[in-house]
């Protein structure tokens, strides 16, 4: 019975899809008019521009975010090291990052204030959609790649048994 592989680039490719067409242009949407108004309205004086509602950087909700790109990127660091125990080898990274230990979790630690840093320069620059969307793209990719991990098969590695000595 022939076995079905998904290869690991179809996966994000049908991943990044979803998530692009879910946070699609607000431009493509209808607007409604319902009619042209009844009546000129009088002139009014030009108002100064509402500023955004800004917020803290370290607020409830970024800081609810930022723990889940932690616990993803965890996540993934213990989802890596199962399948690498398994007998599969790692794609992004090299085998030998993988197989030691502490390096392999800080650089799971880096992506994580990586993610966060980038969060910050969309917060000081006034970009507090993309802040939070940082995080949250993150927190799905990682989650995403973790489910991979754990979904892949184990990898038998077939040995030949030891040729026993004749004797004559």
């Amino acid at each position: 019975m022939a076995e079905v592989s998904y290869p690991v680039r179809g996966f994000w490719v049908i991943i990044l899809t979803a998530l692009f067409s879910l946070i699609g242009p607000p431009s493509v949407l209808a607007q409604d008019q319902s009619g042209p108004p009844a009546s000129p309205e009088p002139a009014k004086k030009p108002s100064t521009p509402a500023a955004p509602e800004a917020h803290r950087f370290w607020d409830k909700e970024n800081a609810w975010l930022f723990a889940g790109v932690g616990a993803s990127r965890t996540l993934d660091y213990f989802s890596t090291l199962n399948f690498r125990r398994r007998g599969d080898s790692e794609v992004l990274l090299t085998n030998d990052v993988v197989d030691n230990h502490a390096g392999f979790a800080a650089i799971e630690a880096g992506a994580t204030g990586l993610s966060i840093g980038a969060s910050y320069l969309f917060h000081r620059y006034g970009h507090h959609r993309l802040e939070r969307w940082v995080s949250i793209l993150h927190i799905g990719a990682a989650t995403g790649g973790s489910i991979n991990n754990y979904c892949l098969k184990t990898v038998h590695k077939t040995t030949t048994a030891p040729q026993l000595a004749r004797t004559p």
